[in-house]
């Protein structure tokens, strides 16, 4: 608050990625209505690329030895980053790829392929940030937390406090599309 411009000193941090949702979202509703496109199959089509971000930003995390796991001196796979010590690691980027990247792109590839939900504007997305939020969650049990903030309340890092009000939208936002669906349909 003291200093705004800072926020635009994106090469000074980085942007993590409940941030950058918010900021794609508001982006993506101002281009929408800009060109009369509708919000939700928009949010729907970005949302079933956004993994394969997901997959290629962790792996570039786990390349870079950023956003590590935490200790794991008996496991058998455990990593020793270089900036961090000299005690084994999870790699908890490669779990994240897996699950927010690999896993999610599955699931949802499956979804608006073979199955009628694609024809719910809205569903999609909402699945999409309620399997994020739990791969997310679980994947941060094994992740380092940032070292700035460490564990907030009951031991939860600020990635799993943030995936809380992300998957209440996306509960949500397929409530609402099952709602707009079954109205359109009576």
């Amino acid at each position: 608050f003291s200093n705004p411009v800072n926020i635009l000193k994106v090469w000074q941090g980085g942007m993590a990625f409940h941030g950058g949702l918010i900021g794609a979202a508001v982006s993506m509703y101002a281009f929408s209505r800009l060109n009369e496109f509708k919000f939700l199959q928009m949010a729907d089509v970005v949302a079933c690329a956004a993994p394969i971000g997901l997959f290629f930003g962790r792996i570039a995390n786990f390349i870079n030895g950023e956003l590590i796991g935490r200790h794991a001196p008996d496991l058998s796979w455990g990593i020793i980053f270089p900036y961090a010590g000299v005690v084994p690691r999870h790699p908890s980027q490669l779990y994240e790829a897996a699950l927010e990247g690999l896993l999610i792109f599955l699931v949802l590839f499956a979804l608006a392929r073979f199955t009628s939900l694609r024809q719910t504007p809205g569903m999609i997305a909402g699945i999409f940030l309620v399997l994020y939020s739990a791969a997310r969650s679980f994947a941060e049990i094994y992740r380092e937390p940032d070292a700035h903030i460490g564990f907030l309340m009951g031991g939860m890092t600020m990635g799993q406090l943030l995936c809380i009000p992300m998957a209440i939208v996306g509960i949500g936002t397929i409530i609402y599309a099952r709602h707009a669906a079954n109205a359109k349909s009576a």
